[in-house]
């Protein structure tokens, strides 16, 4: 008769045809076996010959995999509908799409709350993998590289997971040098002077439990330990939000950041108060912040990059506080403490690094080394609040740049010449043979002033041959020329002009900083101890001869070396020629008799 039956458990199987089918394989060609009178006409009964698409199999996952209706009811309510679900942007029209349909149709709803779609793993120049042009990546050659932790990392951060991203051993090596190694050497840096100095943690340095808006061991930090813990708070709250919301690539990028920060800001500013013999109560701050912004980072590192997060906690926690959980991935997640967020000083920091950048900048185009002190830098800001955070944070300036003072410019002629001139690819193309002309109208014009309403979004108007000539910002072009004695690098308003003049006195502090260099390097190389005290020989020409004279305290305090002889060293010692400027120096070192073997 052409009636058909939805059967919907092997409960209403058994009830149509009075048998036992528990044991039934209800798939194909099993179920077939299984026939039934028809209750209309008496006829048999027979399952459908065609096969539903597999793709409804997976669609069925959210209730199949609880066998719903017919168990765990309650538990399926607490499950559904998924809270994230993800897979490559082919599944689309596959399972995310059946996964909706069945929902639709059985609840009204979809069975998933996010859903993230992967792009395409491309090779290394950005074209798709294939076998038959051999260009695929074998996952296991990475791995074995550079390792899963370095493989994971570059997936979460080369692009957002919906985007295609290039793929190749090298890529991934890259995170290597730019991330891990980083992050490895500040971990290292730490170990290595809390072993030294047999430091502890000791409870928290701050006390992150108190309500007050301002938590007064925290207010009493040096600014650049109020800084970092202030950026690890923001971190925190950052990384959370971004998880909050299945942004795998918006959490990752932050911690790559702010490991830059502690690397080539924290660390660096900081590397005296670690050296310092005494330890003073500078010095444990220093070991505190840094020790709660490796551990804090170490926690959030976890979902990322499960091995070294590991490493870090194990050594960093489980190693000196027997009640702490035994791996990181049993951690509570970090909490961020708005009592230890000074967002005053985080803001002046920033404009700081930037203009800083700038400095380092005008520095390179000089050509100068930064080991070589220079008189001045001076710069234009955009606004008081720039000055302000450049007078507040004066110290970590000049030492950042190594120079001995700065200033600030309210007129920028003092250190460079403004040229204005039309740009040829717009103005010689619109006026063609009056181009000449108008060039000639511009540079007329007071200069410093013309560029000054250039950047201020503000046009000009020349006369040529009686014709007004109307010319808008986006067709001048402003050219900083630094004057005689100063190198210049400018951006987004500012200006950073290093004095390029180098005084007799300034050049040999340079000199001492080189032979420093060299010395530490020869320490390295001969295999001493961060620690050891040793004994430096030299031979040089005059001027580096009366460089160790003038600076015998400096050389000896950053070398650890308890005198510096002129002569001959010993056999044992390691020992070394080089050139500095045009001048020979033979060095020689050899751990002093104080330091153990």
């Amino acid at each position: 008769c052409g009636r058909q039956e939805c059967i919907g458990s092997v409960a209403e199987l058994e009830e149509r045809t009075g048998r036992d089918l528990r044991d039934l394989d209800l798939h194909r060609p099993y179920v077939d076996a299984v026939t039934y009178a028809c209750s209309e006409c008496g006829g048999t009964m027979r399952r459908v010959p065609e096969v539903i698409d597999c793709w409804f199999d997976s669609g069925a996952m959210p209730v199949a995999q609880w066998h719903y209706p017919f168990e765990n009811r309650e538990l399926f309510k607490e499950q559904f509908p998924a809270d994230f679900i993800c897979e490559a942007v082919d599944q689309t029209r596959g399972w995310f799409y059946s996964l909706h349909a069945i929902s639709t149709l059985l609840f009204q709803q979809p069975c998933y709350k996010n859903v993230i779609c992967l792009g395409l793993i491309l090779d290394e120049k950005g074209e798709k993998m294939s076998k038959s042009r051999g260009n695929v990546v074998d996952p296991w050659e990475v791995i074995n590289a550079h390792g899963a932790d370095a493989l994971r990392w570059y997936l979460f951060t080369a692009s957002p997971p919906g985007q295609n991203r290039r793929f190749s051993v090298n890529l991934v090596g890259e995170v290597v040098r730019t991330f891990l190694l980083t992050l490895w050497n500040v971990y290292s840096f730490f170990v290595t002077y809390a072993n030294i100095d047999g430091w502890q943690p000791s409870g928290k340095f701050v006390n992150s439990d108190t309500d007050e808006s301002t938590n007064p061991e925290f207010t009493n930090l040096p600014a650049l330990d109020r800084w970092i813990l202030s950026e690890l708070h923001l971190l925190v709250q950052q990384v959370t939000t971004a998880l909050d919301h299945y942004d795998v690539t918006g959490a990752a990028r932050p911690i790559q950041k702010f490991v830059d920060d502690l690397s080539n800001w924290y660390v660096r500013r900081s590397r005296r108060r670690f050296w310092k013999s005494e330890n003073d109560e500078d010095k444990a701050a220093a070991y505190s912040t840094l020790y709660q912004c490796l551990v804090t980072v170490a926690k959030l590192l976890a979902p990322f990059m499960p091995f070294l997060a590991e490493e870090m906690y194990r050594n960093l926690v489980c190693s000196v506080d027997e009640g702490a959980p035994e791996s990181v991935h049993l951690c509570d997640w970090p909490v961020a403490d708005e009592s230890l967020i000074d967002r005053a000083l985080v803001e002046d920091t920033r404009q700081v690094m930037r203009l800083v950048s700038l400095g380092h900048a005008a520095r390179n185009r000089a050509g100068i080394k930064l080991r070589q002190p220079l008189a001045e830098v001076l710069f234009v800001v955009r606004d008081d609040g720039e000055a302000e955070a450049l007078r507040r944070l004066a110290d970590q300036v000049l030492d950042e740049l190594n120079v001995k003072t700065f200033t600030i410019l309210d007129d920028p002629t003092r250190v460079v010449d403004y040229r204005v001139s039309p740009v040829p690819s717009l103005v010689g193309k619109k006026y063609g043979p009056l181009f000449p002309k108008i060039r000639a109208a511009v540079a007329e014009l007071d200069q410093a002033e013309l560029a000054r309403r250039v950047r201020a979004g503000e046009g000009v108007e020349v006369e040529v041959d009686g014709q007004r000539v109307a010319l808008s910002p986006e067709e001048l072009e402003v050219r900083a020329e630094p004057k005689e004695g100063y190198a210049v690098a400018e951006e987004a308003g500012c200006l950073a002009a290093v004095s390029t003049v180098i005084s007799e006195e300034l050049r040999m502090e340079g000199l001492a900083r080189e032979l420093v260099r060299r010395i530490q390097t020869m320490r390295k190389e001969a295999g001493f101890r961060i620690e050891d005290r040793i004994v430096t020989y030299y031979r040089a020409d005059p001027d580096l001869c009366r460089v160790f004279e003038a600076w015998a305290s400096y050389i000896k305090g950053e070398t650890l070396s308890t005198r510096l002889i002129e002569g001959q060293p010993p056999s044992e010692a390691y020992a070394a020629s080089f050139e500095i400027e045009g001048q020979k120096v033979s060095l020689g070192v050899v751990r002093s008799a104080g330091s153990a073997d």
